[in-house]
């Protein structure tokens, strides 16, 4: 998961229940036994991100129709993070959440245009939502505190003019950086790496034991061409104590020419890795 939920919802005295994926399967999601094993009387609401970081996956419209009937039965909410709905690849369409029919009390999504414009650290967002007191309690929330910057909400607001052009483009540039970097990826003796339906991250399992370590030592002692990788460990996005331990989190946020450079620089890291010289 998306690292910063586990901080939010320690503010909010709010228990997490992960619900464990698997790069195994492209990690799909779980079986509806898997969610029934983790609700309780106490449980208020299911949480996704759609496309998903850090893991890339796209959520397909009969997952959703999965949720859509826990959530029914449970009288759950869905809170689903969609800001990466328009980076999707290989010809894939997104079905919003909103769109689930009989969920209208159920669904609050949540938007920004961090992701979407590349305008990161701007912190203009959104929720979206038709149960009218989930809105009045955010509504209260929004009061107690100061609003986003005016210069944030003028530029965000003038973002939203930018043509269908501008997506295609965007959207084509990453589909070719998620193509060098996941054939090169799986190229590499002992890696792994499912193909990210959408976002620009992937999570590759590398031939080793510990990634936090790894990680670290990739930074600090192994150079390639007088350059190096930096990676996320792919634990940290895990609630899972343990988890994620041979996994690490790729964002894919550099031109193909570079990728395809730190690639070599990775596969040339894990061979001296390897040999024991860290």
């Amino acid at each position: 998961m998306y690292a910063n939920y586990i901080g939010f919802a320690t503010v909010g005295r709010i228990q997490v229940k992960p619900i464990s994926t698997s790069i195994e399967d492209g990690f799909a999601l779980p079986s509806i036994a898997e969610f029934e094993k983790a609700i309780t009387p106490k449980t208020k609401a299911i949480l996704i991100c759609n496309p998903n970081n850090p893991t890339g996956y796209l959520y397909s419209k009969e997952e959703l129709l999965v949720l859509r009937e826990i959530c029914l039965k449970h009288d759950l909410f869905l809170f689903v993070d969609e800001v990466y709905r328009e980076f999707l690849y290989g010809g894939k369409s997104f079905f919003s959440s909103l769109n689930l029919e009989g969920m209208e009390q159920h669904v609050v999504v949540f938007d920004s245009i961090s992701k979407r414009f590349s305008a990161c650290g701007a912190r203009i967002g959104a929720l979206v939502t038709r149960n009218k007191e989930v809105l009045a309690s955010a509504l209260k929330f929004g009061q107690a505190r100061l609003s986003p910057n005016s210069l944030g909400q003028i530029a965000g607001e003038s973002l939203f003019d930018l043509s269908d052009e501008y997506y295609r483009g965007i959207v084509a540039e990453y589909q070719k950086r998620r193509d060098v970097l996941i054939a090169g990826l799986n190229k590499i003796p002992g890696v792994k790496c499912p193909n990210p339906g959408g976002a620009f991250y992937a999570v590759a399992e590398l031939p080793i034991n510990d990634s936090d370590h790894f990680c670290q030592w990739m930074l600090e002692k192994f150079s390639y061409q007088n350059a190096t990788v930096m990676m996320a460990p792919a634990s940290g996005f895990y609630a899972t104590t343990g988890a994620g331990k041979n996994q690490v989190r790729i964002a894919y946020v550099l031109n193909a020419d570079d990728l395809q450079a730190a690639l070599e620089i990775l596969a040339e890291g894990l061979k001296v890795y390897a040999a024991g010289s860290n």
